[in-house]
């Protein structure tokens, strides 16, 4: 769902990002390995569109994330912000300059609870980043709260509520209403409806659907539930073990996947046809450990298609079909399995 504005590039681009933990070891405490926790990824995000992020835990999607806006400095890449005109990588700011750039690039964190801190009033929450920025205080600061609260379905009596007196799926509201109330045109959604009842989940979904229509808003959404993900996102990146393996548009992936890791994922998705017989892939063998991945190609460990190239050449995230990208050895060659039910692709105003 790309904006007709004329934009000369993506709104983001991570180029060859990597993330590594020291890991330290003895009296000295001295470094002897590193978990590579994301390791030379490379993504873009259009104006305006949702890349659904997937993967399982541990697989770095929310190391990403938070290096995307800033909370943790990669260790090496380049992540390209285009505001207006300028474009700014993002791992050369620092301070005020950062902190500017900051208001265009916002985050909803997974635990609506912890999120929030508990001496704050949603007064004080939403409003916070407001008095951050120096952008409204007093009267109209609670007046742009006010009409925040609104937008994302909170009363605006409760504007003096804590945190403990919301349930859980008025918690979250609170923490988009605070992502949101700078306007900002990039949101990285961490796993938002994970810790949400279903049928919360549905309500908060459709919510951040219409907040992104009437705001304009471009979102990283991070999850490992492919069925809300398939609901909500225009492309779809599938990270295993700190690389990305497959990306390409939802309704392609779901019904054509090039990789197969991304074709075990798929196999866990419910059916819509109760009397159709589900034919799960279960993955053998263990995830590699990230601070000293195996030769070769990261999934070969637990891959049921593979062949002595796997463990010895590791495959490059190469554009097999236009928009579509995957990295293994065999993907022109294999035949694998999607969701059955079709999924129609996103419409481009």
């Amino acid at each position: 769902m790309s904006r007709e504005n004329g934009s000369a590039g993506p709104l983001l681009e991570v180029q060859e990002v990597r993330k590594y933990f020291p890991v330290k070891e003895g009296l000295l405490q001295r470094t002897v390995r590193h978990v590579k926790a994301v390791d030379g990824v490379d993504l873009t995000i259009e104006e305006g569109e949702t890349l659904g992020l997937v993967g399982e835990s541990g697989c770095g999607k929310t190391t990403l994330g938070r290096m995307i806006v800033r909370v943790f400095p990669p260790t090496s890449g380049s992540i390209l912000f285009r505001e207006g005109d300028q474009q700014h990588d993002l791992t050369q700011l620092y301070g005020a300059e950062l902190k500017a750039v900051r208001r265009h690039m916002q985050m909803i964190f997974q635990d609506p609870f912890s999120s929030l801190n508990p001496r704050m009033t949603a007064l004080e929450t939403i409003g916070e980043p407001l008095l951050i920025h120096g952008l409204a205080k007093g009267r109209d600061l609670e007046d742009r709260v006010a009409e925040m609260m609104e937008a994302v379905g909170l009363k605006v009596e409760h504007l003096r509520r804590y945190p403990h007196s919301f349930s859980g799926g008025q918690r979250q509201r609170l923490g988009i209403a605070r992502a949101l109330i700078l306007h900002p045109s990039l949101v990285v959604c961490d796993e938002p409806v994970s810790a949400l009842d279903v049928s919360v989940q549905a309500q908060v979904i459709n919510l951040l659907q219409d907040l992104q229509r009437d705001m304009q808003l471009t979102y990283l959404f991070v999850a490992h539930d492919l069925s809300v993900v398939r609901h909500i996102s225009d492309r779809v990146a599938v990270m295993y073990v700190g690389k990305v393996v497959e990306v390409a548009a939802t309704g392609t992936m779901m019904g054509r996947p090039l990789h197969p890791y991304t074709e075990a994922l798929l196999s866990a998705v419910p059916r819509p046809d109760p009397h159709k017989e589900s034919q799960r892939i279960l993955m053998e063998g263990e995830i590699p450990d990230p601070s000293q991945p195996p030769p070769g190609c990261i999934f070969h460990t637990r891959c049921r298609y593979r062949e002595e190239i796997c463990t010895e050449d590791e495959p490059e995230l190469i554009e097999h079909e236009p928009g579509h990208y995957a990295r293994c050895h065999f993907a022109q060659s294999l035949t694998l399995q999607g969701v059955d039910a079709p999924i129609e692709e996103a419409a481009t105003p």
